[in-house]
């Protein structure tokens, strides 16, 4: 399970910027070709923030559709698998252009008033 040691990940690297303030939501954006599923990473999200700036946060988990392009004949499609041949074309050199990625995207922490 990947999704444990991504998560610690994201939990120091938040826990760090936010500087001792109480994280109040989380955004993460999880490519569907990015081989993580969003349910585990909510369930280890849980385990892994406790004790740190981040309990109780809410995270918000946004799954970008994996898109290709062929190298033959230039065209996009959406993927579902990270492997295939080109629907217009049907060359088999279709290039991963969107869906891997993992990107802390936002982080909101409470105002000190």
């Amino acid at each position: 399970m990947h999704e444990l040691g991504v998560t610690r990940n994201v939990v120091a690297i938040v826990s760090e910027r936010a500087q001792g303030q109480k994280v109040l939501r989380v955004t993460l954006e999880v490519g569907r070709l990015s081989g993580l599923m969003a349910e585990a990473i909510r369930f280890c999200f849980e385990l892994c923030s406790r004790g740190t700036p981040l309990e109780g946060a809410v995270l918000e988990i946004l799954e970008p559709e994996g898109r290709g392009r062929c190298g033959a004949c230039a065209s996009e499609h959406a993927l579902t698998m990270p492997l295939g041949r080109c629907p217009s074309c049907h060359a088999p050199s279709l290039r991963i252009v969107a869906g891997e990625e993992l990107k802390i995207r936002e982080m909101e922490v409470e105002s000190c008033v």
